[in-house]
């Protein structure tokens, strides 16, 4: 059995981290991930993993150096937030398009300009169509087991591509839960040492890993790996069940569903906000109204027909979104959400709700008022306006 501690997020992603036994980690700290990196330099100083650790200057020499190692066959990984993540995105970029699977945290934070320490997802989202798996929690359990699940789903054969564990900065990143971290005989057995090798940098026998590429040779390396990114879609609910039934946790693959059998209205949530969210749907209830939550766990690959099938026989949905989609007016998760139900979008009365930018709270009422705009309107098919969860 495993232990049960009490940790912040960030020390959840470098126990899970630890567990994996990673060949290499490369550390460089910035607010609000820099505990991860952190707390990983001091279990390897003390001994207690079996890691090179790599102090480096700079996000961007952060992921070239794993980037790699993982070219020469390791485990590896770093974690970021914000401008390090915007630092790093050339050699980020490159780390999917040359499918060298690894495991990043990404303890979510605004942008800048104006400039600003505070939580929002508004990072990930703009590098959503980087080529990397995105995955988001919103418990600091989740974030332990999704560091585990998210090497078992990087690195299966059918899939070789990196993936992001995120989780929203401040909220999740440094607030404590009490957490059941499993033995390292439990993470053995889920997880054998890596065994991939279609890119594997050695001395004794050199070749080009990355070559000036020509057209119809960057035409299959694109097709491919969005066909990876579609057999990840099946391959999350298989590591899914196997994480189950070892550890009796299911988090319901790339979508997971909150009282949302006989919903009429339905709230659609990303993140640390679920929790929240549940909190309004059971409110809702008690004043009547049928509401559901559906939580979006992973939005890459965009698990399109997992959503619309959640959505349907529904009357109205909202998604919640900490972040924005420039030029639209509208939360990216919400404009996804539509272009997942194409035609269908016109039978449901639906809008997007934007809050909790630049760290501010996405509270009950909040979301209540979403819910009951939704309730009011169920009977009208068509989009409304955009809610702004504004403070003060």
């Amino acid at each position: 059995m495993g232990e049960v501690k009490v940790l912040t997020g960030n020390y959840c992603a470098a126990e899970a981290a630890a567990l994996c036994r990673p060949d290499l980690i490369a550390a460089y700290p910035i607010t609000p991930q820099s505990s991860v990196v952190e707390h990983l330099a001091e279990l390897v100083h003390n001994g207690k993993i079996d890691a090179s650790l790599v102090q480096v200057e700079s996000e961007h020499s952060a992921m070239s150096v794993v980037q790699g190692a993982a070219a020469g066959g390791g485990r590896v990984f770093t974690a970021t937030s914000a401008q390090g993540l915007a630092l790093m995105y050339e050699p980020y970029f490159r780390m999917s398009t040359l499918r060298l699977p690894m495991v990043m945290a990404l303890a979510t934070r605004e942008m800048t300009s104006p400039e600003t320490v505070w939580s929002g997802q508004q990072d990930a989202m703009s590098v959503r169509d980087a080529g990397w798996i995105q995955m988001f929690c919103d418990s600091n359990q989740e974030i332990a087991d999704m560091v585990i699940q998210g090497y078992m789903i990087a690195e299966h054969p059918e899939v070789l591509l990196p993936v992001n564990v995120c989780y929203d900065g401040f909220y999740s990143s440094h607030l404590t839960e009490g957490v059941d971290l499993p033995t390292q005989e439990e993470v053995d057995a889920l997880l054998p040492a890596p065994s991939f090798c279609h890119a594997v940098l050695d001395p004794d026998n050199p070749f080009a890993l990355d070559p000036l590429t020509p057209g119809p040779i960057l035409m299959k390396y694109r097709k491919t790996h969005l066909e990876a990114m579609e057999k990840a879609l099946q391959v999350m609910e298989e590591v899914d069940r196997k994480f189950s039934a070892a550890f009796g946790r299911s988090y319901g693959g790339a979508v997971s569903e909150y009282r949302t059998e006989d919903a009429d209205v339905v709230i659609v949530t990303v993140g640390g906000m679920t929790g929240t969210g549940m909190d309004a749907v059971d409110q809702a209830r008690e004043e009547g109204i049928k509401a559901g939550l559906i939580k979006l766990r992973f939005t890459r690959p965009f698990p399109a027909k997992r959503l619309a099938e959640a959505l349907r026989g529904k009357k109205a949905f909202a998604v919640i979104d900490r972040s924005v989609c420039f030029g639209w007016s509208q939360g990216p998760m919400y404009m996804e959400t539509k272009a997942a139900l194409m035609d269908a979008g016109s039978a449901y009365c639906h809008f997007s709700a934007i809050g909790g930018l630049g760290g501010t709270d996405i509270s009950i009422d909040m979301m209540m008022k979403s819910i009951r705009t939704l309730e009011e309107h169920k009977h009208e098919p068509g989009e409304m306006e955009t809610q702004w969860y504004m403070v003060g």
